[in-house]
Protein backbone atom coordinates (compact mmCIF):
# COMPACT_ATOMS: atom_id res chain seq x y z
CA UNK A 1 0.00 0.00 0.00
CA UNK A 2 2.71 2.50 0.97
CA UNK A 3 4.60 1.89 -2.27
CA UNK A 4 1.46 2.55 -4.29
CA UNK A 5 0.79 5.72 -2.30
CA UNK A 6 4.33 6.93 -2.85
CA UNK A 7 4.02 6.41 -6.60
CA UNK A 8 0.72 8.28 -6.58
CA UNK A 9 2.20 11.17 -4.61
CA UNK A 10 5.24 11.53 -6.84
CA UNK A 11 3.16 11.31 -10.03
CA UNK A 12 0.98 14.15 -8.78
CA UNK A 13 3.56 16.34 -7.06
CA UNK A 14 6.15 16.24 -9.83
CA UNK A 15 3.65 17.87 -12.16
CA UNK A 16 3.90 21.03 -10.10
CA UNK A 17 7.16 20.82 -8.16
CA UNK A 18 10.38 20.68 -10.17
CA UNK A 19 12.72 20.07 -7.25
CA UNK A 20 12.74 16.36 -6.38
CA UNK A 21 14.16 17.09 -2.93
CA UNK A 22 11.10 19.21 -2.12
CA UNK A 23 8.80 16.43 -3.30
CA UNK A 24 10.77 14.01 -1.11
CA UNK A 25 10.44 16.30 1.89
CA UNK A 26 6.70 16.75 1.40
CA UNK A 27 6.29 12.99 1.13
CA UNK A 28 8.15 12.48 4.39
CA UNK A 29 6.02 15.15 6.08
CA UNK A 30 2.84 13.44 4.90
CA UNK A 31 3.98 9.97 5.96
CA UNK A 32 5.19 11.10 9.39
CA UNK A 33 1.85 12.81 10.02
CA UNK A 34 -0.39 9.94 8.96
CA UNK A 35 1.75 7.27 10.65
CA UNK A 36 1.57 8.77 14.14
CA UNK A 37 0.66 6.16 16.74
CA UNK A 38 -2.49 8.09 17.66
CA UNK A 39 -3.82 7.60 14.11
CA UNK A 40 -5.99 4.49 14.12
CA UNK A 41 -8.42 5.55 11.40
CA UNK A 42 -7.21 8.90 10.04
CA UNK A 43 -4.07 7.33 8.64
CA UNK A 44 -2.55 6.29 5.32
CA UNK A 45 -5.13 3.54 4.87
CA UNK A 46 -7.86 6.17 4.85
CA UNK A 47 -5.96 8.19 2.25
CA UNK A 48 -5.37 5.05 0.20
CA UNK A 49 -9.05 4.09 0.22
CA UNK A 50 -10.11 7.59 -0.84
CA UNK A 51 -7.58 7.76 -3.66
CA UNK A 52 -8.51 4.32 -4.98
CA UNK A 53 -12.20 5.23 -4.92
CA UNK A 54 -11.44 8.60 -6.54
CA UNK A 55 -9.73 6.88 -9.46
CA UNK A 56 -12.91 4.93 -10.15
CA UNK A 57 -14.80 8.21 -10.73
CA UNK A 58 -11.96 10.21 -12.32
CA UNK A 59 -13.96 10.98 -15.45
CA UNK A 60 -16.60 12.67 -13.31
CA UNK A 61 -14.10 14.99 -11.62
CA UNK A 62 -13.44 18.41 -13.19
CA UNK A 63 -10.18 19.22 -11.37
CA UNK A 64 -8.82 15.80 -10.51
CA UNK A 65 -5.42 17.04 -9.33
CA UNK A 66 -7.05 19.55 -6.98
CA UNK A 67 -9.20 16.78 -5.56
CA UNK A 68 -6.17 14.53 -5.09
CA UNK A 69 -4.21 17.24 -3.29
CA UNK A 70 -7.22 17.81 -1.06
CA UNK A 71 -7.39 14.10 -0.25
CA UNK A 72 -3.69 13.96 0.60
CA UNK A 73 -3.81 16.94 2.93
CA UNK A 74 -7.33 16.97 4.40
CA UNK A 75 -6.32 15.06 7.56
CA UNK A 76 -2.60 15.84 7.61
CA UNK A 77 -3.16 17.70 10.90
CA UNK A 78 -5.30 15.66 13.26
CA UNK A 79 -5.66 15.84 17.02
CA UNK A 80 -8.75 14.30 18.59
CA UNK A 81 -8.91 17.03 21.23
CA UNK A 82 -9.22 19.86 18.68
CA UNK A 83 -12.06 20.97 16.42
CA UNK A 84 -10.00 22.96 13.92
CA UNK A 85 -7.96 20.16 12.35
CA UNK A 86 -9.32 20.74 8.86
CA UNK A 87 -8.51 24.44 8.90
CA UNK A 88 -5.03 23.72 10.17
CA UNK A 89 -4.62 21.05 7.50
CA UNK A 90 -5.65 23.57 4.85
CA UNK A 91 -3.07 26.06 6.12
CA UNK A 92 -0.43 23.31 6.10
CA UNK A 93 -1.29 22.36 2.52
CA UNK A 94 -1.27 25.94 1.30
CA UNK A 95 2.09 26.59 2.94
CA UNK A 96 3.59 23.56 1.22
CA UNK A 97 2.07 24.06 -2.20
CA UNK A 98 2.86 27.77 -2.32
CA UNK A 99 6.41 26.75 -3.16
CA UNK A 100 5.13 24.81 -6.18
CA UNK A 101 3.81 25.77 -9.60
CA UNK A 102 0.21 25.36 -8.44
CA UNK A 103 -1.43 28.65 -9.38
CA UNK A 104 -3.09 30.78 -6.70
CA UNK A 105 -6.60 30.10 -7.98
CA UNK A 106 -6.08 26.36 -7.60
CA UNK A 107 -4.48 26.78 -4.19
CA UNK A 108 -7.60 28.56 -2.98
CA UNK A 109 -9.76 25.80 -4.44
CA UNK A 110 -7.72 23.09 -2.69
CA UNK A 111 -7.86 25.06 0.56
CA UNK A 112 -11.66 25.36 0.40
CA UNK A 113 -12.04 21.69 -0.45
CA UNK A 114 -10.04 20.72 2.64
CA UNK A 115 -11.94 23.10 4.93
CA UNK A 116 -15.25 21.71 3.62
CA UNK A 117 -14.48 18.39 5.32
CA UNK A 118 -14.77 20.06 8.73
CA UNK A 119 -18.56 20.33 8.74
CA UNK A 120 -19.08 18.25 5.62
CA UNK A 121 -20.76 21.09 3.82
CA UNK A 122 -20.13 22.08 0.23
CA UNK A 123 -18.07 25.27 -0.02
CA UNK A 124 -17.19 25.03 -3.72
CA UNK A 125 -20.37 24.75 -5.79
CA UNK A 126 -19.05 25.58 -9.28
CA UNK A 127 -18.93 21.85 -10.07
CA UNK A 128 -19.44 18.51 -8.27
CA UNK A 129 -15.84 18.05 -7.14
CA UNK A 130 -16.56 19.19 -3.59
CA UNK A 131 -19.52 16.84 -3.38
CA UNK A 132 -17.38 13.94 -4.52
CA UNK A 133 -14.65 14.76 -1.99
CA UNK A 134 -17.11 14.76 0.89
CA UNK A 135 -18.71 11.55 -0.34
CA UNK A 136 -15.32 9.89 -0.66
CA UNK A 137 -14.49 10.92 2.90
CA UNK A 138 -17.70 9.37 4.24
CA UNK A 139 -17.83 6.31 2.00
CA UNK A 140 -16.71 4.15 4.95
CA UNK A 141 -20.19 4.68 6.43
CA UNK A 142 -21.77 2.68 3.63
CA UNK A 143 -19.51 -0.37 3.78
CA UNK A 144 -20.48 -3.80 5.11
CA UNK A 145 -21.02 -4.05 8.84
CA UNK A 146 -17.70 -5.76 9.64
CA UNK A 147 -15.77 -2.96 7.91
CA UNK A 148 -17.93 -0.32 9.54
CA UNK A 149 -17.54 -1.88 12.99
CA UNK A 150 -13.75 -1.88 12.58
CA UNK A 151 -13.99 1.81 11.66
CA UNK A 152 -15.97 2.56 14.84
CA UNK A 153 -13.40 0.71 16.94
CA UNK A 154 -10.56 2.69 15.35
CA UNK A 155 -12.37 5.98 15.93
CA UNK A 156 -12.87 5.02 19.59
CA UNK A 157 -9.12 4.40 19.90
CA UNK A 158 -8.41 7.88 18.60
CA UNK A 159 -10.62 9.29 21.34
CA UNK A 160 -9.27 6.98 24.04
CA UNK A 161 -8.51 9.92 26.34
CA UNK A 162 -12.26 10.35 26.90
CA UNK A 163 -14.18 8.02 29.25
CA UNK A 164 -17.12 6.11 27.80
CA UNK A 165 -19.84 8.35 29.21
CA UNK A 166 -18.34 11.39 27.48
CA UNK A 167 -17.38 9.62 24.26
CA UNK A 168 -20.73 7.91 23.79
CA UNK A 169 -22.66 11.13 24.30
CA UNK A 170 -20.51 12.96 21.77
CA UNK A 171 -20.56 10.12 19.27
CA UNK A 172 -24.33 9.82 19.43
CA UNK A 173 -24.65 13.54 18.78
CA UNK A 174 -22.51 13.23 15.65
CA UNK A 175 -24.41 10.19 14.40
CA UNK A 176 -27.83 11.76 14.99
CA UNK A 177 -26.64 14.83 13.12
CA UNK A 178 -25.86 12.64 10.12
CA UNK A 179 -29.24 10.94 10.26
CA UNK A 180 -31.02 14.30 10.40
CA UNK A 181 -29.55 15.30 7.06
CA UNK A 182 -31.77 14.84 4.03
CA UNK A 183 -29.02 12.68 2.55
CA UNK A 184 -25.63 11.62 3.85
CA UNK A 185 -24.14 11.73 0.37
CA UNK A 186 -24.29 14.59 -2.10
CA UNK A 187 -23.68 12.87 -5.43
CA UNK A 188 -26.17 10.56 -7.10
CA UNK A 189 -23.42 8.00 -7.62
CA UNK A 190 -22.57 7.68 -3.92
CA UNK A 191 -26.16 7.99 -2.78
CA UNK A 192 -27.10 5.03 -4.91
CA UNK A 193 -24.14 3.01 -3.66
CA UNK A 194 -24.00 3.80 0.03
CA UNK A 195 -26.96 5.81 1.41
CA UNK A 196 -29.18 2.94 2.53
CA UNK A 197 -26.37 0.86 4.05
CA UNK A 198 -24.85 3.91 5.73
CA UNK A 199 -28.11 4.75 7.52
CA UNK A 200 -28.51 1.14 8.58
CA UNK A 201 -24.95 1.08 9.97
CA UNK A 202 -25.35 4.36 11.83
CA UNK A 203 -28.62 3.30 13.45
CA UNK A 204 -27.04 0.01 14.48
CA UNK A 205 -24.07 1.80 16.03
CA UNK A 206 -26.38 4.12 17.98
CA UNK A 207 -28.23 1.12 19.36
CA UNK A 208 -24.93 -0.40 20.50
CA UNK A 209 -23.63 2.73 22.22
Amino acid sequence: MTSWLKEEWYELALKYIEDQEIVDRFWQDIVSSYLKKSRHYHNLSHIHDMLVEAKSIETSIVNFDDLRFAIWYHDVVYEATRNDNEKRSAVFAKKCLKSSNVEEKRLKNIEKLIVSTQKHQILVAKNDDNAYLLDLDLSILGTDWDTYEKYTQDIRKEYIIYPNFIYKKGRKKVLHHFLERETLFFSTYFKNRFETQARTNIKREIDLL
